[in-house]
């Protein structure tokens, strides 16, 4: 990427391997996890954000912008904070809209998602190691952060080609997807204000979990909220649904077909129930159109499965009357029943008359 006025023909900065590098590289590092950043970093930090952005070619603006999408804090000027891998990022960033592949804002995006994704990844990560070592070590929590801190440098390796490996699986089964999807389109849509995808949207959620949570130790708060999700997780994706995302005592997930969402949802209530010690659980599932961004869904389809998993009552399914209709219609509603409930009063939405969706015995 060209650099803007006034950083074109600038000096390239002083190479401070003979004062902050070499320093920091002849003398013992301040602790064990300062020497393991230098090995995970691929050196030590070297450069200020300014010589950061002198040595990628790019403008001060644009490097800050690129650390900001990646949402790390602000950096003063005079703080040395980076190494030779982040020149490099930095500039292959830059080249996509240098040579007309993306744009900037396109690139701004993508930096979002990946460093959303990434953070959310590696404290999942950690987490599950460190629980793994209080189990088997019999450690407190502190002493089994300190064994992961020590430990991690090893398992990096592999942790980075399994992210590989699961990126490159998801990416191939979106594509997919989307190639069926555009397959069945007869025409492009011109409309501005209609949801391009149909979606068969489920919302399960944990019934009295803000009481209980106050009631229960950190262990065993900790084994409601795994078990609800890890369970939760294993059922949507069994069937060939996706989650959206996870929201403390909820989780949405998304079908591209109703039957599908509707398997799913019978199937995860059951399986839930049958967990000890395990909350009531309630659900809704709503068919309807969505608009996907950030990893995200949106619309009027989203809020009326939230609303509805509101009123729902404990072990409960609710479809608003389109859903049940549209279920109705499909090969598999013999396996169903949809009983009409009393006329709800949903938030933001006024009244609706639910049918709670039974799968019929054997």
């Amino acid at each position: 990427m060209t650099t803007e006025p006034g950083t074109s023909g600038a000096p390239e900065p002083p190479d401070r391997t003979d004062d902050i590098g070499e320093a920091r590289s002849n003398s013992a590092p301040s602790s064990t996890v300062a020497e393991h950043l230098d090995q995970l970093l691929g050196g030590p930090a070297r450069y200020t954000i300014i010589e950061l952005a002198q040595r990628a070619g790019v403008s001060v603006d644009l490097a800050r912008t690129f650390w900001k999408a990646m949402a790390f804090p602000n950096v003063q000027d005079d703080v040395v904070l980076f190494g030779d891998g982040d020149v490099a990022a930095l500039q292959e960033m830059a080249a996509l809209v240098d040579d007309g592949r993306l744009d900037m804002t396109a690139v701004i995006s993508l930096l979002r998602a990946q460093s959303h994704m990434t953070d959310r990844l590696v404290l999942w990560q950690t987490e599950a190691l460190i629980e793994h070592a209080a189990r088997t070590l019999e450690l407190d929590d502190v002493s089994a952060r300190l064994v992961v801190l020590d430990k991690l440098p090893g398992i990096v390796d592999v942790l980075q080609a399994q992210l590989n490996y699961a990126w490159r699986r998801q990416l191939g089964a979106l594509m997919v997807r989307t190639e069926a999807e555009v397959a069945e389109m007869r025409q492009p849509d011109t409309d501005p204000f209609h949801l391009p995808l149909q979606r068969a949207l489920g919302f399960v959620d944990m019934v009295a979990y803000t009481r209980r949570s106050t009631e229960l130790g950190s262990r065993a708060l900790a084994d409601l909220v795994q078990t609800f999700e890890y369970t939760s997780r294993d059922v949507i994706t069994t069937h060939g649904a996706r989650v959206v995302k996870t929201i403390g005592d909820a989780i949405l997930y998304v079908a591209d077909d109703l039957p599908t969402a509707a398997e799913v949802t019978v199937d995860l209530i059951e399986a839930l129930h049958a967990k000890e010690n395990m909350l009531p659980v309630r659900a809704a599932v709503v068919w309807g159109g969505v608009l996907s961004r950030n990893g995200d869904v949106f619309g009027p389809t989203v809020n009326l499965a939230s609303r509805l998993v509101d009123v729902a009552p404990p072990g409960a399914i609710l479809m608003d009357p389109d859903t049940a209709r549209a279920m109705s219609l499909t090969p598999v509603a013999r396996r169903y029943t949809m009983v009409p409930r009393d006329v709800a009063d949903l938030q933001g939405l006024g009244q609706v008359m639910p049918y709670e969706l039974r799968r019929v015995p054997g």
